[in-house]
């Protein structure tokens, strides 16, 4: 085998792998249940990743700590934490103002070219629709935004 077969059967092997990677994500988001969930943006100052948003997002669950693990599920649409003795699962905290979001955030990835959709104006809240493993953090699909009690998906370009 020549040095140049060698080079596209490595090349080959890479896309392969990327692919399968990419395709596992793809059944993921086709297969894994949906929710919506509050998020609480702030600013990560990480320039290496690129554009993002990074979120906390907010679930709502009874009977959790102040702290600890959280199997997440998804019930009406929203996302449910469920107390989990196990240490499995996510962490949760309690914010100063009661509210329940997960301890770690997750990031949304976005052009360079768009504005900063977690910049709202007064009256409006950054929702986030993620997919909900069995274990793991979620995954986020798409960003909207609630007003006077309605969600409109938002159109990122």
């Amino acid at each position: 085998m020549t040095t140049l077969h060698r080079g596209i059967a490595v090349t080959v092997l890479q896309c392969l792998i990327v692919m399968s990677v990419a395709g596992k994500y793809a059944f993921d988001r086709e297969r894994l249940p949906r929710a919506w969930a509050r998020a609480e943006p702030f600013d990560p100052n990480l320039p290496v990743r690129g554009r993002y948003v990074r979120l906390a997002l907010g679930v709502t669950g009874e009977g959790l700590p102040s702290w600890g693990w959280a199997r997440l599920r998804v019930q009406d649409g929203r996302l449910l934490a469920v107390r989990s003795e196990n240490q499995i699962g996510v962490t949760v905290m309690a914010r100063a103002d009661g509210h329940m979001v997960l301890a770690e955030p997750v990031a949304f990835f976005i052009p360079d070219h768009a504005q900063d959709p977690s910049r709202r104006p007064a009256g409006e809240e950054l929702w986030v629709e993620v997919s909900v493993p069995r274990n793991g953090p979620p995954r986020p699909l798409r960003l909207g935004v609630k007003k006077n009690n309605a969600l409109t998906p938002l159109e990122i370009h």
